[in-house]
């Protein structure tokens, strides 16, 4: 079974280049990095001293509470629906 191909690219964020090889397309790739920057850069413009670390660990805490917000409404949704 042969697999699935794989996409290279580097992407910056935060300032810092990375490259990210995945099987998701490059423009998908690329649209991730700059949510990724944005939300990084967005904590960063309320809270000037946080080093990058710390930022970039409230950046994922922030991102998952979104997805776990977006779950459940779909989740609401999907039960909406059935009903």
């Amino acid at each position: 079974m042969s697999q699935p191909s794989k996409n290279r690219i580097t992407i910056d964020i935060y300032g810092v280049e990375y490259t990210i090889v995945g099987t998701e397309s490059t423009r998908h790739i690329r649209q991730v990095a700059s949510i990724v920057d944005e939300k990084m850069r967005e904590i960063h413009a309320m809270n000037p001293s946080l080093d990058t670390h710390k930022l970039a660990v409230l950046t994922a805490i922030n991102t998952v509470n979104d997805y776990l917000k977006l779950q459940d409404r779909l989740e609401q949704l999907e039960k909406e629906i059935k009903e």
